[in-house]
């Protein structure tokens, strides 16, 4: 798991703009008095009206059928217990989060400070008209079964207790998957469930419905094996009591096929994983840390299929799995609960999928050749695009056939598409990127490493084992920055290139590029003396291999730097050029932006280079670039100056590059209006398509169109991409954030790995 500080935890949540994690924000045009009227008053009397006479057209006219509340008391909070309902309110803007990223549900918060059952229940009655669906969080047991029992009862809209099902509906799927690998029958296998709150319960329910049976099942809270001879049970615990001779847990899982953890650290040892039966699974499912680790698992049996909760080893149990899609099912079928056949097909989608081939986007995320069902992978990846067009059609069908659906979906792939395209690529990118980095973290050279920043963001890179930093400079001052900053440099190589040490690297380093640049006039004292200067001695590193990207530019201008990057790294062969690019995440998909950084006033050629640089960079990360031009005018409206440049630049790529989705020129309306564009110019290469690419036509336009559009808060930037250098220097803009460090560091450990050719990014 990525290492972090308790003032970075603290800073993300209050940083930033806002505190907090989520915000509202409007959906309808409001800058005029008209826009105000129809969204106030007196437009907004009609869809009052209208739901007045017919409550379902609520879904039409307002937010609801896409509005989820995650609704707590405060009384079971992760692994922190009864802290309250206001300090569990960070963990419910979490799940908002999850919600809208991996599936686009929009999300309220409400933290309730009440633990009475039945008052807790009418205040969720009371205010429940607001929302599609209600997913209940953190609330201890056994009040938790009581709640959402009465919930689903009295009210019309979803409603899931996520601790008690997803869980379930995800360890049930990984279940039927295990068994399936090592030829058992869950109806015949003997199963321990180590846990009796909210989670175990709906496990053991869910396994018992898809055929476990109860005489093969033990069920242990913290006294021990809950037995017919205990007279201390609840009415939730007193179903599972067995009538066997056991009472601990080591007795339990003597001669059983299955275990299943839901309960604390380190209660189940090597020695009773050696008592169970031949191919034993074993979900140990505590978290942050498993009732066994992996490594005594692997230990103690070689035909062990093993899963936790965490992301750092094969088969994570993960909630986010489950939920996000199964309430957008549900939602888009407008059903009216989420009942035993919805959780079912959630199950059965996710076990199916897990057996299907895996996209490029998940194996070189996860830096493996090929994911392939088996022991250590038996159920999906959290970061499979995949789960979203799987899971949540299975859940509607599953609504529909079982009879709670208020609304018919009838073409199955035309809501696959919407899906896809309510999602886009945007939220989902950085993570690949991320998880890409962090499977194959190499070695980054931060050359101004002086600046807080750039302190920072090394110090964090390392934490969440995306690469493995080299700083350059002096110890001592680097050390100080550091003290007076609190940043910890454990672990974090320092170079000091002025040192008597590195006479020998100065030494070779200067040889090689003297002779590399002979013909241009560079003799070896000259290049020596470049040596001293921390971006030509770190770009060396990178050149000789002693390094695999360098990250610069918060204090140093580009100019100097891109120069000094042609001079010791080299453009690619076919180039003349070098381009940079940004990628603008917004609420309506992600942007490509070129070229933002290099190129003052790019001639004909230039701009034939930025475009293919473009092209296939953006491949990496999309499946389609579609690209356009832009200029102040349309397909030859204007036939001189710059319009007529592009106009040239358009003819030449549709030449070269026939399978390059690209025209122009054209203005950023006709580019971005797909209706428009295709109205006034069907006969456009592009007609039909949706533009996620932007050439500009110089440096001033694109970057102040970026610039501007970022400071607007339209997206967030990641960027400055470099393009077309033979290998990974990446410039940033100047006083870069440590967000934004970290996230170049990132790109250039993909960069660097692309440029080995050992791992794909293109996406499904």
């Amino acid at each position: 798991m990525p290492k972090f500080t308790r003032e970075d935890a603290l800073n993300y949540h209050a940083l930033g703009g806002k505190p907090g994690k989520i915000e509202v924000v409007p959906t309808k045009p409001h800058s005029t008095q008209l826009d105000l009227s129809l969204a106030y008053s007196p437009g907004v009397a009609e869809p009052c009206l209208e739901i007045e006479k017919d409550e379902n057209t609520a879904y039409d006219y307002t937010s609801k059928g896409n509005l989820v509340a995650v609704i707590s008391n405060g009384t079971a909070v992760l692994g922190l217990g009864d802290i309250g309902a206001l300090a569990g309110k960070p963990v419910m803007e979490g799940k908002g989060l999850l919600f809208k990223i991996f599936a686009g549900i929009d999300v309220f918060d409400i933290e309730i400070n009440e633990k009475d059952p039945k008052k807790f229940v009418e205040i969720v009655k009371a205010i429940s008209p607001t929302f599609g669906g209600i997913n209940l969080e953190d609330i201890k047991a056994p009040e938790c079964f009581e709640i959402e029992e009465r919930l689903k009862e009295e009210l019309d809209i979803p409603i899931m207790h996520d601790d008690q099902h997803g869980t379930a509906i995800i360890s049930t799927a990984g279940l039927l998957n295990a068994l399936e690998l090592i030829g058992k029958k869950i109806e015949d296998v003997k199963i321990v469930v180590n846990g009796a709150g909210a989670a175990a319960n709906s496990c053991t329910l869910l396994y018992m419905a898809l055929g476990a049976r109860l005489e093969n099942i033990v069920m242990l809270d913290s006294k021990g094996v809950i037995s017919t001879k205990r007279t201390d049970l609840n009415s939730r615990k007193k179903p599972f009591a067995t009538s066997r001779e056991i009472t601990t847990l080591a007795e339990a899982v003597k001669d059983a096929d299955v275990f299943v953890g839901l309960s604390v650290a380190g209660v189940l040892t090597k020695e009773m994983v050696r008592t169970m039966n031949a191919n034993p699974i074993v979900f140990a499912l505590a978290n942050p840390n498993p009732e066994i680790t992996y490594e005594d698992a692997m230990e103690a049996r070689k035909d062990i299929i093993f899963a936790t909760g965490r992301s750092d080893y094969p088969n994570q149990i993960n909630n986010v799995l489950g939920f996000p899609y199964i309430f957008r099912g549900a939602l888009d079928s407008r059903a009216t609960k989420i009942n035993e056949a919805m959780k079912v097909a959630a199950v059965k989608a996710i076990a199916e999928m897990a057996k299907k081939a895996v996209p490029d986007i998940v194996n070189s995320a996860y830096g493996i050749k090929k994911i392939n069902f088996g022991k250590e992978y038996i159920i999906p990846k959290p970061n499979d695009p995949r789960l979203l067009t799987t899971v949540a059609p299975a859940v509607a069908k599953a609504a529909m056939e079982s009879g709670v659906a208020r609304k018919q979906i009838t073409d199955w792939q035309e809501y696959k598409a919407f899906l896809r395209k309510m999602m886009g690529n945007d939220s989902a990118l950085l993570r690949h990127i991320y998880d890409v980095a962090r499977r194959n973290p190499k070695r980054v050279v931060f050359s101004e490493s002086l600046h807080v920043n750039m302190l920072k963001a090394a110090q964090r890179a390392l934490s969440m084992g995306i690469c493995q930093p080299i700083l350059l400079g002096n110890e001592e001052k680097i050390a100080s920055v550091a003290a007076e900053n609190g940043i910890d440099l454990t672990g974090i190589e320092i170079v000091n290139l002025r040192h008597d040490r590195e006479e020998t690297r100065r030494t070779e380093f200067a040889t090689r590029l003297s002779a590399k640049l002979a013909r241009e006039g560079m003799n070896f004292n000259e290049a020596y003396d470049k040596m001293f200067s921390r971006n030509y001695f770190g770009m060396m590193m990178v050149e000789c291999g002693m390094a695999d990207a360098l990250i610069t530019g918060v204090y140093t201008k580009y100019t100097e730097l891109i120069q000094t990057a042609k001079e010791v790294i080299g453009v690619r062969e076919g180039l003349k050029n070098v381009a940079a690019m940004h990628i603008l995440n917004t609420k309506k998909g992600m942007y490509f932006f070129a070229d933002t950084h290099f190129n003052r006033h790019p001639d004909e050629e230039t701009l034939v280079d930025i475009a293919k640089l473009t092209y296939n960079t953006v491949k990496y990360f999309i499946k389609e670039p579609v690209m356009a031009m832009l200029s102040y005018s349309n397909f030859g409206s204007d036939k001189d100056g710059s319009p007529a440049s592009i106009h040239r630049v358009i003819d030449t790529l549709h030449k070269e590059c026939p399978e390059m989705q690209i025209d122009g020129e054209m203005q950023a309306n006709f580019a971005l209006n797909k209706k428009l564009r295709d109205k006034k110019y069907p006969f456009s290469k592009i007609a039909g398509k949706d533009v996620n690419t932007l050439i500009f036509p110089n440096l001033t336009s694109a970057y102040t169109a970026h610039k501007m559009l970022v400071q607007m808060g339209v997206g967030e930037s990641i960027g400055p991409i470099q393009m077309g250098l033979n290998k990974p220097i990446h410039i940033l803009d100047v006083e870069s954030s440590v967000r934004s460090i970290v996230d170049m560091t990132a790109f250039a450990v993909v960069d660097a790995i692309l440029s080995e050719g050992k791992a794909s990014l293109i996406a499904e």
